[in-house]
C-alpha cells in the first residue's frame, strides 16, 4: 500500500481553525460529479451522498466541487492502493443545509461534550469545529458552501466496505479527530487507514480539518489558515447563486491529465 508515495507518515496534532478572512478570490466553476469515476479502468471514485439518505431537507443530490478541488481529488485517487476508491459523503453544501445541519447537531455537540453550562457563544467554540457556524458571509462563510470542502473515506473494493477509522460519518466526539489514534495503544489498524487517507489527500494539496478525519480543503479559509495563504474561493450561498456548473465532459476537456479517465 504505497506506490508512488509513502502513505505511512504520522498524522501530527494541529491546532483547531480560527477565523480566517485573507482572501485573493477567483472566479471558478464547479463540476458535477458522476457516481462513479473510473481512473485507468480501475473505479476510484464513489458518490455517496448522505444528507439525501438522512432525510435532510435542504440536503442537494448532486455532488459537486471546484473546478481546481476536483482536479486534486482525482490526483489522490489515481495514488490509491489498487482495489481502494474513495467514497464521497458530502461536498458542495448549500448555505440552508448548513444551517438545518447546525440546529440539528447542535444538540447532540453540547450534550457529547457537556457544553450545558457555557454560554452561547462557548459553545459556539466547540461546536464550530464540527458544524460550521451558519453565517450568511460570502468571505467567511461555511466551508462547504465554498465549494472547497469534501467529506470522504475510502472503501475496499474487494470487499465492498468502507475501511475502519473507528467512528461513522457525523459522529462527534473525541474520536472524530484526525490524529487520536496516534496515541499508544491505540488500534493499529484504524491508525493506519486514517493515515492513508491524510497522506494521499495532504500529498497533493489539500489540507485537513483536524477535528474531522474525513474532510479535506483545498481552496477555502480552511485551506488558507493551515497554508498561511488567501482564501481562492469565496461563499455561493445557494444553488442558485452558482455561475457556472461544468459537466463532466467538458471538465476533462478543460484539464491536462496523463491518465484514461472514464464514467
Amino acid at each position: 500500500m504505497q506506490g508512488e508515495f509513502m502513505f505511512d507518515e504520522k498524522i501530527i496534532e494541529k491546532e483547531n481553525i480560527e477565523i480566517w478572512d485573507k482572501h485573493d478570490f477567483i472566479d471558478s466553476p464547479f463540476v458535477k460529479i458522476p457516481n462513479v469515476v473510473k481512473i485507468n479502468n480501475e473505479v476510484k471514485i464513489i458518490v455517496d451522498m448522505q444528507y439525501p439518505k438522512l432525510g435532510m431537507k435542504n440536503a442537494i443530490k448532486d455532488c459537486m466541487l471546484r473546478k481546481e478541488v476536483l482536479e486534486k481529488l482525482l490526483l489522490a485517487a489515481s495514488y490509491l492502493p489498487k482495489g481502494y476508491a474513495f467514497k464521497i459523503w458530502d461536498a458542495y453544501r448549500p448555505w440552508s443545509l448548513q444551517n438545518e445541519l447546525y440546529y440539528a447537531y447542535k444538540p447532540q455537540i453540547i450534550n457529547e461534550f457537556h457544553l450545558e453550562e457555557l454560554s452561547e457563544e462557548e459553545q459556539d467554540n466547540v461546536i464550530k469545529n464540527y458544524v460550521s457556524i451558519p453565517k450568511k458571509d460570502e468571505i467567511i462563510p461555511p466551508l462547504h458552501a465554498t465549494g472547497g470542502a469534501i467529506d470522504l473515506t475510502i472503501t475496499d473494493l474487494n470487499n465492498n466496505k468502507d475501511l475502519d477509522f473507528g467512528i461513522g460519518f457525523d459522529d462527534f466526539s473525541d474520536k472524530t479527530n484526525t490524529s487520536c489514534f496516534e496515541k499508544e495503544g491505540m488500534n493499529e489498524t484504524i491508525r493506519n487507514n486514517r493515515r492513508l487517507l491524510y497522506n494521499v489527500m495532504t500529498k497533493v494539496g489539500f489540507t485537513n480539518l483536524p477535528s474531522e478525519v474525513w474532510h479535506y480543503d483545498f481552496g477555502d479559509r480552511s485551506w488558507g489558515f493551515y497554508e498561511k495563504k488567501p482564501a481562492i474561493f469565496k461563499g455561493v450561498l445557494e444553488v442558485e447563486d452558482i455561475k457556472e456548473i461544468l459537466n463532466f465532459d467538458k471538465f476533462l476537456s478543460s484539464i491536462s491529465i496523463n491518465y484514461d479517465i472514464e464514467y
